[in-house]
């Protein structure tokens, strides 16, 4: 029997790495992580989903202030003023709490963190810093970064063309920011810096915006973004950029035919997706390859071809989502443990933090469709649900994807201002096979907003109550 360092050493901190290795510390492996950042993690704690909330709850709560939408209930707020160096320091204490309450978890459970940049020697070997370590089982789950865009180089010091890490820090408000791409990050961070004071136009290469939504979903998130100020250039191509003291000016051109054209700004949010961090690890040196698209390839229980070496999150195929890569954080400690560590990756649910938001989990009905399921579909707008009605937030609506034979529930797509609290009792549902009369007859609260799940699966054999 070998003698190694380690149980398990899992590769990177983020919210599959750092889930991972206190699952196995918890199941009794001797375990440790590396993790070069300062703090534990990764992205999404330090640079992306913690502070980003908390930027689009700030701003939030500065445009109900600002735009007097708080006085039908009452409020009289005079004049308001934006203080942002306090909305950012707010940002950085949040991330710092919650940060910090990981290295705690790493303590209490007796996992030893590993500082500094890890990659392989051999399959069981490998060197962090200026030290060298082994373990029977190692996991990668070193995440993503932000997908460069060739033509448009991002400098976050100079704050002229951002990326979405120097978004969440922009040093003032700026007068005209641009955002390339039209999903998720983009119209996140396009709309804290709209409520704030800034003009935002977003261009997206395809002729819609939030790729792999439903389509209903794409065009009412399109409209109601429209009606709060944001204008988007659809079917458009960035195709260059040129920086001049503080503004940028970016050469467009139609996705098809059409003339080219430019458009300025002094802040261009660079946000087309991100990449799997497979470089540096050292793979072939264990003879590890990564697919067309950056990612490692596993079977079902996360084993890569090479024996002893797992791997989770954003370097594997699949959503780049947190929770998928806490759930299989989980599902691969208990793997290695001797257990049965499973995740439904057909249940993953997704959700936009913009207001309202929106969330989705299973099949749109156009992916149903295309898988040749017969489908049935049923619509509830938030305008006839009561709590939303009573709280003034009625844009937006419920729609369940169902089987036309089955019943089976196949997606349910949401645009609410609860959406990604919503959605969960949706992915419950589903994950026990509900039908769409389930959720119909399950008795949901009064008044909630969690009611318009009940009458849009009513809706889907057509008799909701409230329409």
């Amino acid at each position: 029997m070998a003698n190694y360092d380690y149980d398990v050493l899992v590769i990177g901190a983020g919210p599959g790495g750092y889930v991972a290795a206190i699952r196995a510390a918890q199941l009794g492996l001797k375990t440790a992580c590396a993790e070069a950042r300062e703090t534990l993690g990764g992205t999404c704690l330090n640079v992306g989903c913690i502070p980003s909330k908390a930027l689009l709850h700030g701003s939030e709560l500065f445009e109900e202030a600002a735009t007097g939408a708080l006085a039908k209930f009452g409020v009289q707020t005079g004049k308001v003023g934006l203080d942002l160096a306090a909305l950012l320091g707010e940002k950085d204490t949040a991330v710092k709490e919650l940060t910090g309450g990981i290295e705690y978890l790493f303590k209490k459970n007796k996992v030893t963190w590993l500082k500094g940049h890890a990659a392989f020697e051999n399959a069981h070997t490998v060197k962090v810093a200026d030290q060298t370590v082994t373990a029977k089982n190692i996991v990668i789950a070193t995440g993503s970064s932000v997908t460069p865009l060739p033509s448009v180089e991002v400098d976050n010091e100079k704050g002229v063309i951002v990326d979405s890490t120097g978004a969440l820090a922009l040093p003032k408000v700026p007068r005209n920011l641009v955002v390339i791409g039209g999903g998720v990050i983009g119209l996140e961070l396009g709309s804290v810096w709209r409520r704030l004071g800034a003009k935002v136009t977003v261009v997206e290469f395809l002729d819609q915006i939030l790729p792999g939504m439903d389509g209903e979903i794409r065009k009412e998130a399109a409209k109601l973004f429209a009606k709060q100020g944001m204008e988007f250039k659809l079917s458009t191509k960035v195709t260059g950029a040129s920086v001049k003291g503080k503004s940028a000016t970016l050469a467009l051109e139609p996705a098809v035919g059409g003339e080219s054209e430019e458009i300025k700004a002094d802040c261009v949010l660079v946000a087309i997706g991100r990449k799997p961090n497979t470089e540096g690890l050292g793979l072939e040196k264990i003879g590890l390859e990564v697919n067309k698209r950056g990612q490692i390839e596993t079977d079902r229980n996360f084993r890569t071809r090479v024996d002893g070496v797992w791997a989770i999150g954003d370097v594997i195929p699949g959503p780049m989502l947190a929770h998928k890569a806490e759930d299989e954080g989980i599902a691969v400690a208990e793997n290695i443990a001797g257990q049965i560590g499973i995740v439904n990756h057909a249940v993953i649910p997704s959700v936009v933090y913009t207001m309202p938001e929106i969330a989705g989990v299973g099949l749109t009905e156009e992916a149903a469709k295309e898988a040749g399921r017969a489908v049935k579909t049923g619509k509830f707008p938030m305008l006839a649900n009561s709590r939303a009605k009573t709280n003034r937030d009625t844009d937006g609506f419920v729609k369940v994807v169902a089987d036309a034979e089955t019943d089976e529930v196949l997606g349910v797509w949401i645009i609410a201002s609860q959406a990604g609290t919503m959605i969960a009792q949706a992915a419950q549902a589903m994950e026990f096979g509900a039908l769409s009369e389930d959720i119909a007859y399950t008795c949901h609260a009064h008044p909630t907003h969690s009611e318009a799940i009940k009458e849009a699966a009513m809706a889907v054999r057509g008799k909701p109550i409230h329409i």
